[in-house]
């Protein structure tokens, strides 16, 4: 039986490409689909492969995946493009989707999977998994994502301001995606908090055009990349104090504090 097989690619670098993912790549009996946001562009995860020196196979199909916030327009597109895959399917031969960073995190897939299971719930789907734009990024500036008992947010930076002044009480490190839209916004709340010299900003990490600022306030009324994060540290941050190599932190319950071991059960102070 033939399946839908995501394809994590990494980032940008096809060096971060796993062998994993590059094993099916070489497989000659595939189909590659791979997305594009509009008809006018090309697919950034097909890029990422081909500047691996791997051709373009005779069997391939860009499916559409628009920019929009438009529920409708996106169904309907996501519906084709499962319709395409599920017609892929029944070639007989397994369909992979091409997918940079990690097929699990923010990515397409999760939508056309979801929608082909709809059409078809015994459809066949398997995911590789891939390096993530924010591990390539933390490794390229050489600092650590998270260190000892360091919490991470990782979000979406369309949640808000008022979010992300929240989760800076709360998080070690935040990591922003997609920071396009609140760019002007995010630097104006980093200076007021103090945390503007702990911030980096990288645009499509690992690719032949990254852009690495340190010095993000320089920012201010640019144009960056749909591709773009922030890393923020924030050494600010109140931490309760240790109690049996754990710490204590307030009860959502009660405002007892309370301390957790590794599994989350609660210690007896």
């Amino acid at each position: 039986m033939s399946k839908l097989i995501a394809l994590s690619l990494g980032p940008g670098d096809p060096g971060l490409i796993t062998r994993s993912a590059w094993l099916q790549l070489q497989r000659p009996d595939t189909v590659w689909t791979y997305p594009i946001r509009s008809l006018r562009k090309e697919s950034y995860a097909l890029d990422i492969v081909l500047r691996a020196g791997l051709p373009l196979p005779e069997q391939h199909q860009a499916l559409l995946f628009p920019m929009t916030h438009d529920v409708e327009k996106l169904a309907r597109h996501w519906l084709k493009a499962a319709q395409t895959v599920q017609q892929l399917l029944q070639s007989g031969r397994d369909v992979l989707f091409l997918v940079e960073g990690d097929a699990s995190t923010y990515a397409s897939f999760c939508y056309l999977a979801r929608t082909l299971l709809e059409l078809d719930a015994t459809a066949d789907i398997e995911i590789i998994a891939g390096v993530n734009s924010f591990n390539a990024a933390c490794a390229t500036l050489q600092i650590p994502l998270s260190e000892q008992d360091d919490t991470i947010a990782i979000v979406p930076a369309a949640y808000g301001i008022g979010a992300v002044e929240s989760m800076l009480n709360d998080f070690d490190t935040l990591v922003l995606m997609k920071v396009k839209p609140l760019l002007d916004d995010l630097i104006d709340l980093l200076a007021r908090r103090d945390l503007l010299p702990h911030a980096r900003f990288i645009e499509k990490a690992g690719s032949p055009v990254e852009r690495i600022v340190t010095d993000v306030a320089t920012l201010k009324g640019e144009k960056v990349n749909y591709l773009s994060l922030l890393i923020v540290k924030n050494p600010q941050r109140e931490r309760g104090e240790l109690l049996r190599g754990c710490r204590k932190i307030d009860s959502l319950v009660a405002n007892e504090s309370v301390v957790f071991d590794e599994n989350r059960q609660e210690i007896p102070a």
